[in-house]
């Protein structure tokens, strides 16, 4: 986790309300205007498009200083991808989250084949350390092949009916998809999922904690964790 400070020279705005801003637009499902409304209502008249920026600058430095959970040799790994049409092309989100449904990592590719089923597997192993226990995927052929090539002592399994954690995993994003109006490019897809779903990893109770007070004490604790990583805790 990245520990120097974020700066926020030369903006006239208070960390505090950039910072609540940010996790308004990524973690609620909310337009970029009403987000604009929101925060008027509380006093601050800031334009839309300067929440549009202030997502695009500060979102991902914020996301980097979040804390991840951390790997274990006994996770189970999910993987799954799906179809997301830019500018009349299809382009493909594949995902990969474990399981408790914490999502590891995330690449827009504009093929669907081993190639880029082997393009994830790499990143995911660089970015977690360690292999996992086990490795969940759908029918396609592409996982059994690119598992062979990067982590071939890994069990396999594949079978529709045993990635639905997986598959649920893109439901949030579909629901901000349809708010946006879909996205204006695989870049911007790119960076908008790797903040999205950090916010959300922090903000989402783990599966342990089912009961209303352990809900709100974990939120509790991730609307603190996100100001510390903001720089916004006055």
């Amino acid at each position: 986790m990245n520990t120097s400070p974020v700066s926020y020279k030369r903006h006239r705005f208070p960390p505090q309300i950039i910072a609540h801003a940010v996790r308004l637009y990524f973690r609620c499902p909310l337009s970029l205007r009403l987000v604009e409304e929101l925060l008027l209502e509380r006093g601050v008249a800031v334009s839309y498009e300067t929440i549009r920026r202030w997502g695009k600058k500060f979102g991902p430095d914020y996301a980097r200083r979040l804390p991840r959970k951390k790997p274990s040799r006994n996770d189970v790994w999910h993987l799954n991808e799906v179809v997301i049409t830019i500018a009349g092309r299809k382009h493909w989100l594949w995902r990969a989250v474990d399981q408790d449904g914490y999502v590891l990592d995330e690449i827009v590719q504009n093929r669907r084949n081993t190639q880029a089923s082997r393009r994830l597997l790499t990143r995911l192993l660089k970015k977690q350390g360690i292999a996992p226990k086990r490795m969940i995927t759908d029918k396609l052929r592409s996982y059994g092949a690119a598992r062979r090539q990067v982590m071939p002592h890994v069990e396999h399994r594949s079978h529709n009916g045993l990635n639905n954690r997986s598959e649920n995993s893109h439901m949030p994003l579909r629901k901000r998809e349809r708010m946006m109006q879909g996205f204006r490019s695989p870049g911007g897809l790119q960076r908008f999922v790797s903040v999205f779903s950090a916010v959300r990893n922090l903000f989402v109770p783990p599966r342990s904690q089912r009961s209303a007070f352990q809900k709100r004490v974990h939120r509790i604790q991730a609307i603190a964790e996100w100001k510390a990583a903001a720089g916004a805790m006055a």
